[in-house]
């Protein structure tokens, strides 16, 4: 089923959505709940959230690619998730060790300050990212957004482990560089 199909259900209030939305996109929300929140009922949770979030949200909005509008539900609620069991203590998810790879590049962002900042950051970092080749971009993307492991990125990037490792530190690097030249206080 297309996917202006499926919204046309949800926004006409058919159960047959949920059905339809589980069937072409299950597996793809629930890699992205595992990658983060690293337990199967946890991310089959998520994934079931994700499907309430998307029928409440979708009479006031319809969205203009399905897949990245319910990955970015998936993605949040997973986060939520994560932050809510372990907030306490550090967790070997690939959510925490991408995050961890990633904080050179950013400060903590508890201030006031940096939280008025994080929409200029997000803009500056799409930006960065639009000038990056296609193969770079997408190992970040892969790592760094959907928190795959080094292992798929580099699998589905068609590349080595230690190139995409090697890829990801030069991103990063470069990343850290463009946003102190973009004023970004790191």
């Amino acid at each position: 089923m297309k996917d202006t199909e499926i919204v046309a259900l949800y926004w006409d209030r058919n159960e047959d959505a949920i059905c339809q939305t589980q069937q072409k996109y299950g597996a793809y929300l629930s890699k992205i709940a595992y990658n983060i929140v690293s337990d199967f009922e946890d991310s089959r949770e998520c994934v079931n959230d994700t499907y309430l979030k998307a029928w409440n949200s979708m009479p006031t909005h319809r969205p203009d690619v399905l897949s990245t509008y319910l990955g970015k539900i998936t993605r949040q609620l997973s986060i939520d998730v994560f932050r809510k069991k372990h907030s306490a203590k550090r967790y070997a998810s690939e959510y925490a060790i991408s995050l961890d790879e990633l904080g050179d590049c950013f400060s903590d962002g508890n201030t006031p300050e940096k939280a008025l900042d994080a929409k200029m950051l997000g803009e500056a970092i799409n930006r960065f990212l639009r000038t990056l080749p296609d193969d770079a971009r997408n190992t970040f993307i892969g790592r760094y957004y959907f928190f795959d492991p080094l292992k798929d990125v580099a699998a589905y990037c068609g590349m080595s482990e230690s190139k995409a490792k090697s890829m990801l530190y030069r991103t990063r690097q470069s990343l850290k560089a463009y946003l102190v030249k973009e004023g970004f206080d790191l």
